[in-house]
């Protein structure tokens, strides 16, 4: 049995899940998310925890097992708290600011970059240089923050780009100086 699928989860009070076959539909304070799983995955819901099994042993039942667990208990977390990647941007010059809905980059280009937000998503800045990418759906808020951050990614050298928070960069020793003869 895969540890993580035989987990309950547990749904809040203000969230609201409704099983039709193998789609879930799970709403929230915080938005609305869908998704079908595999046929043979299934949700059962007690009350106020759900259930992920699977209806056989096969290989890949065991596989997806643990991954709709994971799925689900996202959607949950998604539209009654919801989720953030903090990303920070170093290097001289290199600022970022949110203009109406879109994230405008200054990152040493000749030109601005401008990010419009998927649906569900909202940015902002902190010090010109910390950028919150915000949403209910962890999958989209994960795509739009490796998206900024692949704008201008972290250099081995410096270390000037644009990083996730806490995010360690191997750095490169340069080059040195050839000696005298």
């Amino acid at each position: 049995m895969s540890r993580i699928g035989k987990r309950p989860i547990t749904v809040p009070a203000k969230v609201q899940v409704t099983i039709n076959g193998t789609k879930i539909v799970v709403k929230g304070p915080k938005g609305e998310l869908s998704r079908e799983l595999p046929v043979n995955i299934t949700v059962a819901q007690d009350g106020e925890t759900l259930n992920v099994n699977r209806r056989d042993d096969s290989r890949v039942s065991r596989q997806l097992h643990g991954l709709c667990r994971t799925l689900v208990a996202n959607m949950v977390e998604g539209v009654s708290t919801g989720f953030q990647r903090r990303l920070e941007i170093q290097g001289v010059g290199y600022r970022a600011a949110v203009q109406g809905r879109n994230l405008v980059l200054n990152m040493g280009y000749s030109h601005q970059v401008q990010i419009p937000p998927p649906e569900g998503v909202q940015f902002a800045v902190e010090n010109n240089t910390n950028v919150i990418v915000s949403g209910y759906d962890k999958e989209i808020v994960g795509n739009t923050a490796a998206r900024i951050r692949a704008v201008r990614p972290p250099e081995p050298y410096k270390g000037k780009g644009i990083r996730y928070s806490g995010e360690v960069i191997l750095r490169k020793a340069g080059k040195t100086g050839k000696g005298k003869k």
